[in-house]
């Protein structure tokens, strides 16, 4: 019988910075290594042009080593997948050669469609870690094409693998890869998909074979143990300096994607308490008949570790190295009612869950922003637009494409919101046309920042947004995910709100002819030159518009952002046109008398 690695003593030697830093990058490099293999390999759009993944090792006890440079959601939730997995295989029975399938959102998984292989890392007959990765699979055969909103439970998620064995012992379990084949819309594409996963999982058995064969296991693993205790005493610190309280805010969602009338509240308070933290999520929506519902181990709280590694260890804002571990975890509790929108009670479904953990994240913000102004940023968009486009080529065969799109954040401390842009917890990349139009019966039409509205003014103004419009050249279908039609994001410290978001159908041949649409729902009928827009919502503004440099007013005008009646009304800046009538220059002393007569 394999022996499995004993927690490794505190009272092992320590290990030497110069070492201990030459390790961490190893391990770094490694996870970085797995990431690039998966999406280079992979198939479908989703994972091999938006990156929509995660990889990295974990020791013995699932606790994080290394992670890959990618979604913030899928690194973050695979402790979640191995505890569950646990529950199946416990650590004594895990054999070389294994490689397992998991994706439950009850055992840890952060949504259905992000699937997990993990395969155990062996050295010298013992088990001492696992190497692992998720990745978005573009359709497990659920109710409705690629993405599913209003389904009654958890079962109609599609493929629910709760940790199946590919592999068993080195042994392909033809019956498993059957069993997937045939189940979804889109096999060469998932096929595809899960063979660039195991090759990544592979990969990271093997580098991490050879790291301990090149320092040792002793070594090797008490590094871990340092590197993560590191990692934890620099959150700690962060923490430590926030002045103890309770810090509360609160906002909605528009609906559960069946229940039109009735927003969901989101409440989320902070407690400090010298250098560890609480997020409750107490008084938030009671879970939904949807899919609406987020996974409280693989979703909920990733995205509270999440919002506390971005606040206060940004790599761009320190100086010193921070390794990327399970210490960032540790000082941060999550509390969520049994029963809540944020911890579901099965067999309700739970697939379409990321708009609700955006907004936790942007609470988080709002709430800690009077202690930590120099950090905090306006309100961001914190939705996610994800469609599924989908329909049946004339051989019969499914085509389904899944579609991230950006948004915006909000004005930043000493700069403006980024336009057009994954925002918090996504951190995918946008999918090129050309790819598009090689792949699928879709054309886009227009993919531009948004025109109709200003973004939340301020001295650092919101990001614009985006405005994305596909159009079917076969009929289809479309199910769409997303937030935030009715509740703009914030500005903040004197700043205006941005503009809340929408979705447009019309057909290109009746352009005037728009019905608009909720910003939630399941396989909508398309037909052919039908036109499906999204446009996001725009940043809030960050501090007194008075105080913004008239120069940057003369930009946003310049580059459409804003009209000059708007820089005069809130910005108090008075522009004149150039006597060649193309350009615009301040007046300034109108400008001086304009911003003092707003100040009164």
């Amino acid at each position: 019988m394999a022996k499995t690695a004993k927690k490794t003593s505190r009272k092992t030697k320590k290990i030497d910075p110069i070492s201990l830093q030459v390790i961490g990058g190893a391990l770094h490099a490694i996870a970085e290594q797995m990431g690039n293999v998966l999406y280079r390999m992979s198939y479908s759009s989703i994972i091999r042009e938006s990156q929509d993944l995660g990889a990295g090792l974990f020791d013995v006890n699932y606790n994080t080593l290394c992670e890959s440079d990618s979604t913030p959601m899928h690194i973050g939730s695979l402790p979640g997948y191995l505890r569950g997995i646990e529950h199946t295989i416990k650590l004594k029975d895990w054999k070389p050669g294994d490689c397992i399938l998991h994706n439950h959102p009850y055992f840890g998984a952060s949504h259905s469609p992000d699937i997990a292989v993990v395969i155990p890392i062996f050295f010298k007959g013992e088990l001492v870690g696992f190497s692992a990765n998720t990745a978005h699979h573009v359709d497990i055969g659920a109710a409705t094409p690629g993405l599913i909103i209003d389904v009654p439970d958890v079962f109609a998620e599609g493929m629910l693998m709760n940790a199946l064995k590919l592999y068993d012992q080195g042994k392909r379990n033809e019956s498993v890869w059957n069993y997937i084949r045939n189940n979804t819309r889109v096999p060469s594409l998932v096929m595809g998909d899960l063979e660039a996963q195991i090759a990544s999982a592979e990969l990271g058995v093997k580098k991490f074979q050879e790291l301990l064969t090149t320092y040792g296991k002793d070594t090797v693993m008490q590094a871990t143990v340092q590197l993560m205790d590191y990692t934890e005493s620099m959150l700690r610190r962060e923490i430590d300096k926030i002045p103890d309280g309770d810090y509360v805010a609160e906002g909605f969602l528009d609906d559960d994607g069946r229940n039109r009338n009735k927003t969901l509240p989101v409440k989320v308070t902070v407690r400090v308490r010298g250098d560890g933290v609480e997020v409750d999520l107490t008084g938030s929506s009671p879970q939904v008949p949807t899919a609406f519902n987020v996974p409280f181990e693989g979703s909920t709280k990733v995205a509270c570790y999440f919002a506390f590694r971005s606040l206060l260890l940004d790599t761009y804002t320190h100086s010193e190295y921070i390794p990327q571990n399970e210490g960032s975890f540790r000082p941060v509790k999550v509390t969520a009612p049994k029963g809540s929108i944020f911890n579901p009670i099965p067999p309700v479904a739970a697939e379409a869950r990321f708009c609700q953990i955006q907004r936790v994240v942007d609470l988080i913000i709002k709430a800690l922003a009077p202690v930590l102004p120099d950090k905090c940023t306006a309100g961001n968009a914190a939705t996610l637009s994800f469609a599924a486009y989908s329909g049946v080529r004339p051989s019969g065969d499914y085509w389904v494409f899944l579609e991230v799109n950006e948004a915006a954040m909000g004005g930043r401390p000493m700069s403006d919101g980024p336009d057009t842009i994954e925002e918090l917890m996504r951190n995918t990349r946008n999918n090129p046309l050309e790819d598009l139009g090689m792949h699928i019966p879709l054309i886009c039409d227009r993919y531009e920042c948004r025109s109709d509205v200003f973004p939340g003014a301020g001295k650092f103004r919101g990001g614009q947004g985006v405005v994305k419009s596909q159009r079917f050249l076969t009929p289809g279908f479309v199910t769409h995910e997303s937030d935030r039609h009715k509740d703009a994001p914030w500005g903040i410290f004197g700043g205006t709100a941005g503009a809340v978001g929408r979705l447009e159908t019309y057909n290109s041949a009746k352009p005037g002819d728009v019905t608009q649409n909720y910003a939630k729902f399941s396989g909508l009928r398309v037909e052919v030159g039908d036109v499906v827009s999204y446009v996001s919502p725009s940043g809030g503004g960050y501090g007194d518009p008075l105080d913004r440099d008239p120069e940057k007013v003369i930009d946003d005008v310049l580059d459409d952002f804003i009209d000059v009646a708007h820089a005069h009304d809130v910005y108090g800046v008075v522009l004149k046109a150039t006597d060649d009538g193309y350009n615009w220059g301040l007046d300034l002393g109108a400008t001086e008398k304009r911003r003092a007569e707003l100040r009164k």
